[in-house]
């Protein structure tokens, strides 16, 4: 009972304590502010606790069986359990943010209501075993996102906000139809009583279109460079923490673990995500906007994360897990110190920004160590996850993926150094610039630190992950 009172407090405590915190807003912002932050780390502290059954292969179930031979549960896995951490302690550390980012903005009780649901709805699609649940703790995040990116409430900024939502809403009514065609195989929609069947590629082409649309993957790659206009603790946890890591988690989640399919897709998933990650690399390469260079720059990054899960090979697949880790920790500190940036300029053009490392050496700093563990530089974690998968590719017997993802690699260096001298170096533009808000700077200092960390003591993290892989049976 321990264990079902954990997996349920790790995805209602968020989804349903949303709903308080306009109401305690009206009374008492700091109590409102201590609350969010609560809700997001008891389902970060739930999921902790849940990890060592996990890990001892002896996960945590509820089941709820509903009319009409329909059924309604949670599995807190290896799998699972990992996500949830992952996502939950980035959370965790972007509300903390928010708190001195979002001060001074308006409408901050619905934006505090809708982070926190959003969170809860990735715990509720984490921990969710029925196809049906997926999808709708899958919309529930698309009307999150519609919301956040729309905060500012400007003409341009709603239009942008309407895109994302119909092609992510789009896509996963594209896939619902293919989850409809799996229960029109198997009988049920619950992914734990489905016997490993083989779907057909009509099936399997539905359900992979939702899953690229949400993680924006070519063609359905431009709405998160436009979900820039969102504040930036949204954008890192569009990016990084929750909302594209859905699609790439779902791939594990029904495809590794439930499903198999055509052995045909073994080849052409890693070439879609080669040519997602190379396009968005060159298109990051020659933006200007800082926020838009990190948004293709996750386009990029999420290539490798599903040519890892979609090669086939053990090292992949662990390397794509490992990948999820790495680039959440990395790419969500890039994000909030771009809010750093930002605040404290009012501008995201690099061509008018420079010399900020010298009024803002902290932001600068956290900046550069989350770029080192984007790019695969030893010894920050990002390099053992990216070097895995492009192992996995050539142990698949695909070379020129493998090259092509090297490509993308090197682009990636580039570019992110070009936005660090950019921003950072040179003349500086703005004197009057200075650090963000105690919440603000700690939070970019903490991921910095946290992303080198995860790279010099990578047996830690590496040991979680080997520990799924033969839960799994991978």
């Amino acid at each position: 009972m321990r264990g079902q009172g954990l997996v349920l407090c790790a995805v209602f405590v968020p989804l349903l304590g949303a709903f308080l915190l306009p109401f305690i807003g009206k009374r008492s912002v700091k109590l409102r502010n201590l609350l969010a932050l609560a809700f997001v780390a008891i389902a970060f502290i739930a999921s902790v606790a849940m990890l060592p059954g996990a890990m001892a292969n002896a996960p945590v179930s509820v089941k709820v069986s509903l009319p009409l031979g329909f059924s309604f549960g949670f599995l807190a896995d290896s799998l699972a359990v990992f996500m949830a951490m992952a996502s939950s302690l980035l959370g965790t550390i972007i509300v903390f943010y928010s708190i001195g980012y979002i001060a001074h903005y308006e409408n901050q009780n619905e934006y505090y209501m809708i982070v926190v649901m959003f969170l809860g709805a990735m715990m509720g699609l984490v921990y969710s075993t029925n196809l049906l649940f997926i999808y709708l703790f899958w919309e529930i995040s698309a009307i999150a996102c519609w919301r956040l990116i729309g905060f500012f409430r400007e003409k341009y900024i709603i239009r942008r906000a309407d895109k994302a939502f119909l092609i992510t809403v789009g896509g996963a009514l594209v896939m619902l139809i293919g989850f409809i065609m799996i229960y029109n195989q198997t009988g049920t929609f619950d992914l734990t009583e489905m016997d490993s069947p083989v779907i057909s590629n009509i099936a399997m082409l539905f359900i992979l279109f939702g899953i690229l649309s949400k993680s924006a993957t070519l063609p359905f790659h431009s709405w998160l460079a436009d979900a820039g206009v969102a504040p930036s603790p949204v954008t890192s946890l569009l990016h990084a923490a929750v909302l594209v890591k859905i699609g790439v988690y779902v791939f594990a989640r029904i495809f590794l673990v439930t499903i198999s399919y055509d052995p045909i897709w073994y080849t052409i998933i890693p070439i879609i995500a080669a040519v997602s990650a190379l396009v968005s690399a060159g298109v990051a390469l020659v933006e200007t906007d800082l926020k838009r260079i990190i948004a293709y720059s996750t386009v990029s990054q999420l290539g490798f994360i599903l040519l890892g899960l979609s090669c086939g090979t053990e090292v992949g697949i662990a390397g794509a897990l490992l990948y999820i880790l790495m680039h959440g920790l990395a790419k969500g500190g890039l994000f909030l110190c771009a809010g750093v940036v930002e605040h404290a300029t009012h501008t995201k053009d690099v061509r008018k920004l420079g010399g900020l490392a010298k009024n803002m050496p902290l932001t600068a700093m956290a900046f550069l160590l989350c770029s080192f563990s984007v790019m695969g530089i030893p010894p920050f974690g990002g390099f053992f996850s990216k070097h895995m998968v492009i192992s996995g590719a050539v142990m698949a017997d695909q070379p020129w993926i493998a090259f092509t993802f090297i490509l993308g690699a090197v682009l990636t260096v580039i570019y992110l150094l070009r936005a660090f001298v950019l921003v950072f170096m040179g003349e500086c533009n703005y004197p009057d610039a200075k650090e963000g808000t105690w919440h603000m700077t700690s939070s970019v200092v903490a991921l910095a630190f946290i992303s080198l960390l995860a790279g010099i003591f990578i047996n830690v993290p590496s040991g979680i992950v080997q520990s799924i892989m033969h839960m799994m049976g991978w």
